[in-house]
């Protein structure tokens, strides 16, 4: 894999950067892959629907808003992640069970931890560009 600073220095104008806001929660800090978006706001319901797929050379990339009130992903959604071969999830939100986390084969970057667990309402929307961290990010960019 190039190093992230590689990739900026040989492709200047082509190369968005994501304020540097995340935290590292997973088991890998670095990862890469083909991003799937889903917006959604304390319902985690649809992330879990998503990582019960092959996310092989694939990033899950969850926009909460930034929301402090919830945690979008705990050790078993990292563990069921790891399993079906996801490169990494980031969220621009919370995650929980941080030390089980930790020792899962996934890279995991959020902004904090948060004990509460989300809403389950299948709320939320796949497919669509996020905005977050000074960036857009849409389903089928690549993240690294």
């Amino acid at each position: 894999m190039l190093p992230t600073a590689d990739i900026c220095d040989n492709f200047p104008t082509k190369v968005l950067i994501a304020r540097p806001i995340f935290k590292d929660f997973g088991g890998k800090t670095a990862f890469f892959g083909e991003v799937v978006t889903l917006k959604t706001l304390d319902d985690n319901t649809k992330v879990k629907k998503a990582l019960e797929n092959d996310g092989t050379n694939q990033v899950l990339v969850v926009d909460s808003e930034g929301s402090m009130n919830c945690a979008l992903l705990g050790g078993n959604l990292a563990a069921l992640a790891s399993q079906n071969n996801w490169s990494g999830i980031i969220i621009n939100g919370c995650v929980r069970d941080q030390l089980e986390i930790m020792v899962e084969n996934i890279g995991v970057k959020a902004l904090a931890v948060h004990p509460k667990k989300s809403e389950k309402n299948d709320g939320g929307e796949y497919k669509v560009t996020l905005n977050f961290a000074d960036i857009s990010i849409s389903d089928g960019d690549y993240i690294y």
